[in-house]
């Protein structure tokens, strides 16, 4: 794949304690390459100083590189990413998958990029099994009302027609915490992202909204806030 693809996709989130709740909701994202990223202006476009490394690379510098510290090497090879673009100079993305490729196709693996709403990110490398599936452990204070502690179950079977993404917090002697998106692919044709943009605009600035009205929600109902570590300066962790 090297034409991007436009997502449409339901969002679900999952609490079961101690306060029990969920929601969904309808959104839309980008698969894209990053070697032929595509450039809508201020409909669509993705910048560099909006993910992992050095705003000054590209976004395929900047993965090159995390990915080269752990030994990887994808010199001819692809990597796909599932992201918001910046949409009218804003942009925000709770998570940011990057599917990684080796020159022959085979897979070498995938970064799992996560953002919070305190300007934080860090980024996962795994190795998923051939489901898809791997595990690493939680770094980056996200929910205000989860701390650091607990492990991740993540599903990102490689995209092809549908995307799914699947996130499952646990934590020792507490019910699990899921979130997912599953999605269909469509070409992104100028026609479809206009229409997207006059039924959904400002995606990305609704995402945040969400994020917001959930947690006033959830602190009404008197679930209790976990204190916010030191500012988060890694960006990137061993599975």
């Amino acid at each position: 794949m090297t034409a991007p693809r436009l997502v449409e996709s339901t969002i679900r989130h999952q609490r079961l304690a101690p306060v029990r709740n969920g929601f969904r909701y309808r959104s839309y994202s980008w698969l894209v390459d990053l070697d032929e990223l595509p450039d809508h202006g201020a409909l669509a476009r993705f910048e560099a100083r909006d993910h992992l490394g050095s705003p000054e690379r590209t976004l395929r510098q900047n993965i090159d590189a995390v990915v080269a510290r752990h030994g990887i090497d994808l010199a001819g090879g692809k990597v796909l990413m599932l992201a918001n673009a910046r949409v009218l100079g804003y942009v925000f993305n709770p998570i940011t998958v990057f599917w990684c490729g080796h020159a022959d196709g085979s897979p070498a693996c995938v970064v799992v990029e996560v953002h919070n709403t305190y300007g934080e990110r860090h980024a996962y490398l795994v190795h998923p099994d051939r489901h898809g599936r791997a595990q690493v452990d939680k770094a980056l204070y996200v929910s205000p009302f989860n701390d650091t502690s607990g492990r991740y179950s993540l599903a990102v079977p490689e995209p092809g027609d549908t995307v799914t993404v699947s996130v499952t917090l646990h934590r020792e002697g507490k019910p699990p915490f899921m979130s997912s998106l599953h999605g269909r692919t469509h070409e992104a044709t100028r026609s479809r992202l206009l229409r997207l943009a006059a039924t959904r605009p400002m995606e990305p600035l609704l995402v945040t909204l969400r994020i917001r009205v959930q947690g006033i929600k959830l602190w009404l109902r008197g679930l209790p806030i976990q204190a916010r570590p030191t500012a988060h300066t890694a960006e990137e962790a061993r599975p």
